[in-house]
Formats: C-alpha cells, structure tokens, sequence
C-alpha cells in the first residue's frame, strides 16, 4: 500500500522550526544532494546590500544530505503546503521539488522540499568555507544573525547524531571571527 501523507524533508532551519503540524519524524536520507551555504540571503538572514548565506540542497553527484522527514498531520497538508511556499519561495532562488527520502526504519516515501536554483543569481558554488564564515558572521537580516541560523542548525544536527563536518567547521570559525571582533 502506497503512502498518500504528505512527507517533507528538511535539512536546514526547518529541522528545528518547521513551523507546521508534525505527525511523525524521522531521520531521513536524500540521496544526489548536499547540504551547503549555496545561496546568498537578501531577506531572512541577511540584505541586499549586505547578503548573508543560507542552506540549499545542491544536486551533487554520489551524495547524500542527512536531514529529518516529516510526515505532516492528516487534514493540514493544504495549509502546510501553503506556509511552506510562503516562507521558502520568497525570493524564487529555491524550486519546490518532490523527491525520494528514505527513513531510518527503511521506508522510502516521495517528500516535498526545496533545492537550489543552480541559475538564480543568488546561487554560489564552491565558495570556500572562509569566505563563507565571514560572511555569515557579518550579516544579520528580516529573522536575524546569519550566525544565529548556522549555529541552530549545527546544534540540532548534533541532537539528531547527524555529523556534518563543514558545518562544524564553520561553526567553530564563526564563533572564533565573532571573538576577534569583541576583542
């Protein structure tokens, strides 16, 4: 029997704020993609004068993304559907996308998500982890630091027993930019 709930999968922000009712979680695989500061933020975590960088599933041969799939609550999909093309879509540098995830008891189930727009002019590929912490410790935006988003996102991946190294790495440098700025 095929599954007809409607599953999200989240890798970033909406790890720890999916902000739409939650019937059941899991961590969940996405295979062919990486979690990566590939997009610029000119609202949520940063402006356009002064952008800042958010998390985007990037297509990435022979790799997976590690990240949480929610099964949302019967009778909300409509409006979660909505929220999420609200708060996601806002500036057209993510596409909607359903995709394959598999649970960690083993299931597979098509999930909703949103990967980046590889020809949208705030994607950014390859650039290297220093010159995304100083980013990402300067800029602040319409929903806070930059640094605030990395580190909540480390955090709960940490919680989650989900290792991702460049994150950790950047967390660390952040903090140690942010120190030599107080100092």
């Amino acid at each position: 029997m095929h599954d007809t709930s409607l599953w999200v999968f989240g890798y970033g922000s909406l790890i720890w704020n999916p902000g739409f009712p939650v019937a059941e979680r899991h961590i969940a695989t996405l295979p062919g993609h990486s979690r990566s500061f590939c997009m610029r933020s000119i609202h949520h975590r940063g402006t356009s004068d002064r952008p800042g960088l958010v998390l985007a599933l990037d297509p990435t041969q022979g790799s997976a993304c590690h990240g949480i799939g929610f099964r949302v609550r019967a009778g909300a999909e409509e409006e979660t559907v909505a929220y999420l093309r609200e708060r996601e879509l806002v500036s057209a540098a993510y596409l909607e996308a359903e995709v394959a995830i598999r649970l960690e008891d083993g299931r597979e189930v098509d999930a909703m998500t949103f990967v980046i727009d590889p020809h949208h002019e705030q994607y950014v590929h390859g650039l290297p982890l220093e010159d995304q912490a100083r980013i990402i410790a300067a800029a602040h935006g319409g929903k806070g630091p930059n640094a605030e988003y990395l580190y909540n996102t480390t955090a709960h991946l940490a919680e989650l027993g989900i290792a991702d190294a460049e994150l950790e790495w950047l967390a660390a440098r952040v903090r140690e930019i942010e120190a030599e700025g107080a100092s």
